[in-house]
């Protein structure tokens, strides 16, 4: 009898073992969004499917910032730049009385903010050039390693989405190549993108500064200098993909309106297709944000979406869990 029940017990666990492996998104809800997802893979991925893609050409972009992890109360680059205006305002008496900087170091966010897109870039220019490409890895290494959200005390890559890492690991297991296409700067994200997501330095499309080749004291070096290069957001999405990977994507997955172009730039390719948005809904496990948010602004791209019957992923509703530190 003792041995029965013993055998039952192992069978029973095992049977829930295979069950848990044979699910790819366990974080995911049995909700359209899975379905369509796990659908589209089998369909593209399948001998003798009329929609089979072959492996070079199963290409998927993904934003950043809303799309793989949080973006609120602000892009994360940007209190990267802040810490650093910080750190570099000995060197810069002037700060003290100039704008964005000054309010800044008083602490008065909304008021450096004020310049808008402007104060952004002013910021952003002053602390991300002047210096060597392997000065400013290492400057970004250090702080993503010990970097903080204010409001989780958790690590900013803590802040990732659960259900976006199983993602990622399910597309590649099934043929994927993927890439991030974000508006957030590429020299910021590819340091960390390989650990924390699995994807490469090589794999990373974002915004760049310029960059120059020169000789200091016998070594060839590579300096970042306060230039606009590329702005990969918006219609620059698909330039970006275009420059990078020189394939359409068969599949990409955003948030915001800043990610429209990419995602219409993947429909209007032949065969299947899928285009996926993270709607923001969960303002208990996370934040509850769209068409009012100046921050992941999503109203033309949600509209396009449903009418288009593109998937969207409703957190609330569609994910067991958001971040990783709230599985049990």
């Amino acid at each position: 009898m003792k041995r029965s029940f013993i055998n039952v017990l192992l069978s029973l666990l095992l049977f829930a073992s295979a069950a848990l492996a044979a699910d790819p998104l366990p974080s995911w809800n049995d909700t359209a969004p899975k379905k369509a997802i796990v659908a589209f893979v089998e369909r593209v991925t399948r001998d003798g499917s009329t929609d089979f893609v072959p492996v070079p050409e199963r290409i998927a972009t993904f934003d950043n910032d809303g799309t793989l992890w949080a973006e609120q109360p602000i892009y994360f680059q940007f209190l990267f730049a802040i810490d650093r205006v910080k750190a570099l305002a000995a060197q810069h008496p002037e700060w003290k009385t100039k704008e964005p900087f000054a309010s800044l170091l008083k602490g008065d966010m909304q008021r450096a903010l004020a310049g808008g897109e402007h104060a952004m870039l002013d910021i952003v220019m002053s602390t991300h050039a002047g210096m060597t490409t392997q000065a400013f890895e290492k400057i970004v290494t250090d702080w993503i390693a010990t970097a903080k959200h204010l409001k989780t005390g958790r690590l900013f890559t803590e802040m990732v989405y659960q259900p976006m890492l199983e993602l990622l690991a399910y597309l590649r297991a099934n043929g994927f190549k993927t890439f991030i296409v974000s508006g957030g700067g590429i020299e910021f994200m590819r340091p960390w993108t390989e650990k924390v997501y699995g994807i490469p330095p090589e794999q990373v499309i974002g915004s760049s500064i310029k960059t120059t080749f020169e000789m200091r004291d016998g070594q060839p070096t590579l300096v970042r200098l306060p230039e606009i290069n590329f702005i990969d957001d918006k219609a620059g999405k698909p330039v970006g993909i275009q420059m990078h990977i020189g394939r359409r994507p068969i599949a990409s997955f955003g948030n915001s309106d800043g990610d429209l172009q990419m995602l219409q730039w993947t429909a209007a390719g032949e065969g299947a297709r899928l285009m996926l948005i993270v709607r923001h809904t969960d303002a208990k496990r996370e934040w509850a944000y769209d068409r009012q948010s100046s921050i992941g602004h999503l109203d033309k791209a949600l509209d396009e979406a449903q009418d288009k019957g593109w998937t969207v992923v409703d957190m609330k509703q569609d994910w067991k869990v958001i971040f990783p530190f709230q599985r049990h």
